[in-house]
């Protein structure tokens, strides 16, 4: 991720040069089903199914997921309506509440509930967007056999759902990774940043993700940036920090001395000249002194991303994909260094942490990206999980992403995690003379405002539909920089110390830099995780 508005440019182009046809996938359910609604389509009208509340915002209409009808509610008024059904289930433990699901008009108005065998739930984000239906999932641990489900809308007039093939599957989805990206903390704080409660309480910033149910912190390393920025020896102290505290830890490489994605990769000034052997070698160095050193200092790393939003390659113009500006492709040997490149750190990564993840992180996951991950594998790069960046604002729909995670995952047998996702809590600048990456109303995902109950809503969607995707390979979400507020001096420039904060109205902390607690609250396990 590079903070400015010149990469969401970028980004565009970036879509437009990768988008070729998409392939379709049929994925295998995560958990098998074993106890089932009677009309769980909803073809035969609301047969088996109870309505209460204000019954006529309850009805069946046409164009259903998969037969010919859907659960439809909607809300002519300022109201509520409940469709539910009791179902036996064939024991206790884990089951799923399975639906296929739209809705708009009302943020988190429509609600999958379970009751009776315990408590849970889980809010239908809003797809308006794309208007693409959206498997969402509720576990529930269930302590006897008598369960209700059931379908809430309650909100103002205008709010809207659709529901169809409901099932109860034995077994659990939850959300594994539960991480916050927080490379922008150490130089936040020594430019004197301070964080708070929202009552107004200090507080160290990774204790309170920690506090909040966050279970893994994200560091980027630079190889020797400008201002001693996101160095080895500084992930190793804020590693430190993350473990003490129980977290898991992902390392982020961007092989560079300053931010690496798809607009920008350029080689450390260290490597400058060298032949592709030479630089595949300092590569595989760089990553073993860096892992060397977090493991000597006692930590031990969870994940390692071996490059970062690498579409366009890594590297350039050695490992370089293709041209960000022009669209034009580069040649095979090209795409060789960079298979050469990525196996480099692979095995460096795997020779230290032998049971860490290694990473391939994608993004523009708003089109298809099998044309720049398929030549990679042909090359035999191997690695354990399919990083994704998604930015609702650039990279499509919410259903778009599920799919994307769902065929993605069966087509390479890896799971996916997406390491990167961010929603504003305002449009408002703090700092006017650096204007934000998402400023405008424009830029927003329809359904979600600019609001604090935005940002959360759109946290927890993500973090939902991910868990939710079919085949179980989505694996967690990790939000970037929630803790990189606008501290004089710690902009996104290493080279510039004047260069301002363009993400800070995407952080969790408000212009105060005090908690926002419902968006904290995204990233607690709840009972049903």
């Amino acid at each position: 991720m590079q903070p400015t508005a010149r990469r969401s440019r970028l980004i565009a182009t970036a879509v437009l040069a990768a988008a070729v046809a998409a392939t379709s996938f049929v994925a295998t359910p995560a958990v098998a089903a074993t106890n089932t609604f009677t009309n769980a389509g909803f073809e035969s009208a609301l047969a088996g199914w109870t309505r209460s509340g204000t019954t006529s915002a309850s009805k069946v209409e046409s164009g259903g997921y998969s037969g010919s009808s859907k659960l439809t509610h909607y809300l002519s008024s300022a109201t509520s309506v409940t469709t539910s059904q009791a179902v036996t289930l064939s024991g206790t433990g884990w089951f799923t509440f399975d639906a296929v699901v739209k809705s708009g008009a009302g943020l988190g108005a429509t609600k999958l509930v379970v009751s009776g065998c315990g408590s849970a739930q889980r809010t239908v984000p809003d797809t308006t967007a794309g208007d693409a239906w959206v498997h969402l999932s509720v576990p529930v641990n269930a302590t006897s056999t008598s369960c209700t489900f059931a379908i809430t809308t309650s909100g103002s007039a205008g709010a809207w759902a659709n529901i169809d093939d409901l099932t109860v599957k034995s077994g659990k989805v939850s959300r594994a990774v539960r991480g916050a990206d927080l490379s922008g903390v150490t130089k936040n704080e020594e430019q004197g940043a301070k964080y708070y409660t929202a009552a107004g309480a200090q507080i160290d910033p990774y204790t309170a993700f920690k506090n909040a149910g966050a279970n893994l912190v994200r560091l980027k390393v630079w190889v020797n940036a400008a201002d001693g920025s996101n160095s080895s020896a500084k992930v190793v102290t804020a590693a430190k920090r993350a473990e003490a505290l129980g977290q898991q830890v992902m390392i982020d490489f961007h092989y560079s001395d300053t931010w690496a994605d798809p607009g920008a990769q350029g080689v450390p000034a260290a490597w400058a000249g060298q032949s592709v052997s030479t630089m595949t070698t300092s590569l595989s160095n760089h990553t073993t002194s860096v892992l060397t050193a977090l493991k000597n200092a006692g930590v031990t790393v969870d994940y390692v991303q071996i490059g970062n939003e690498i579409n366009s390659g890594i590297l350039w113009p050695y490992g370089q994909t293709w041209d960000v500006n022009t669209s034009d492709s580069y040649s095979t040997a090209q795409w060789d260094s960079l298979a050469g490149f990525l196996k480099a750190g692979i095995a460096a990564s795997k020779a230290v942490f032998p049971s860490a993840k290694t990473i391939v992180h994608v993004t523009d996951v708003g089109s298809d990206v099998t044309w720049m991950l398929d030549p990679l594998v042909a090359r035999g790069v191997v690695f354990d999980v399919l990083g994704l960046s998604y930015y609702g604002y650039w990279h499509g729909s919410l259903g778009n992403l599920q799919t994307q995670i769902t065929n993605l995952g069966a087509r390479y047998g890896k799971n996916v995690l997406v390491v990167e996702t961010a929603y504003p809590w305002t449009l408002t600048d703090d700092t006017p003379t650096f204007t934000n990456v998402v400023s405008s109303s424009s830029s927003l995902v329809s359904g979600y405002p600019a609001s604090t109950a935005g940002q959360a809503a759109w946290t927890r969607a993500v973090q939902d539909v991910v868990a939710s995707a079919p085949g179980g390979r989505g694996i967690g979400v990790v939000y970037w920089e929630p803790a990189w507020t606008a501290q004089a001096g710690a902009g996104w420039d290493p080279a510039n110390s004047s260069a301002g904060n363009a993400w800070e109205n995407q952080a969790f902390f408000d212009y105060s830099s005090k908690q926002i607690a419902v968006s904290f609250a995204t990233f607690g396990a709840d009972a049903s995780d």
